[in-house]
């Protein structure tokens, strides 16, 4: 009786944690696509990797710019996040004398080229087109990773948009366009056992770990462009994931399996004293 007893009370525990174990996930302080920053973004681009324009996840941006010019944005992508970044120019209405062709890049924060595994990074636009449209989703972003591999890993992504491809006539004139990052939770699966000590972001091998302050000649400016790489909830690198919430789940499923078999394999209890027949 009191085995069954303490296993009635094992299994209500577990429903517990088990119904626990979402909301725990939940209040995961990583930045969820719809608490990201949302609604109008900046209105410019950068023309190279310094002057990158930050942009949140969730933010429509807009730029004016000609054909030909290089645009940079920058946005920060934290561990266990699968960012898309998404880009629509739109053309001249002008007569133009040929197609061309766009392509969106992404580079991390050591400026290394990521791979795309979904989305048309490069596609080509006709004479007449009015508009053309490019994506890039990345792989998920590990908290840390060996020196000798390319994975993703948590800090700042630089985006370039530019034309590859174009009829030498066509050059300088006017185009709009539109960048919009967005990211997705992937949760514990992708958790590792290591992480990194820092983002990587602008302006990290120089900051002074006691108060963050940059060690540029202009403390002040670096230090309001790495605030404004954050995410809005902070970076979480290195905090736990609902990863451990679901080892601990599994472990206590282990512990409850064990004393139900035992409690069913050990059988009625001790044998009599009394020898049979008397």
């Amino acid at each position: 009786m009191r085995t069954r007893r303490f296993v009635s009370a094992a299994l209500l525990a577990g429903a517990a944690l088990l119904g626990t174990a979402g909301t725990a996930v939940a209040d995961s302080p990583s930045p969820s696509p719809s608490s990201s920053g949302s609604g109008a973004g900046p209105t410019e681009a950068g023309t190279s990797f310094r002057t990158a324009t930050p942009v949140q996840p969730g933010q429509h941006a807009t730029a004016g710019a000609s054909t030909g010019d290089y645009l940079y944005w920058v946005v920060p992508v934290d561990t266990g996040q699968r960012a898309t970044m998404k880009a629509k120019v739109t053309l001249p209405k002008a007569a133009r004398h040929g197609a061309s062709t766009w392509q969106i890049d992404v580079y991390d924060g050591l400026r290394r080229r990521q791979a795309c595994v979904y989305g048309a990074q490069t596609r080509a636009a006709a004479a007449d087109a009015a508009s053309v449209e490019v994506s890039c989703t990345l792989r998920t972003v590990r908290s840390w990773a060996e020196q000798s591999s390319n994975d993703p890993l948590p800090g700042s992504y630089y985006v370039r948009l530019t034309v590859t491809g174009l009829p030498q006539d066509d050059l300088g004139l006017p185009v709009k366009a539109e960048f919009e990052p967005a990211v997705d939770e992937a949760g514990g699966a992708y958790a590792v056992d290591g992480k990194l000590s820092k983002p990587l972001v602008p302006g990290v091998a120089t900051a002074d770990p006691e108060d963050g302050s940059s060690a540029s000649p202009t403390p002040a400016a670096g230090k309001r462009s790495a605030g404004a790489l954050e995410p809005e909830g902070g970076w979480s690198s290195g905090r736990w994931s609902d990863r451990w919430v679901w080892t601990a789940v599994g472990a206590l499923l282990a512990a409850l399996a064990g004393i139900f078999g035992y409690s069913v394999t050990r059988g009625s209890g001790r044998p009599s004293r009394v020898p049979p027949g008397v």
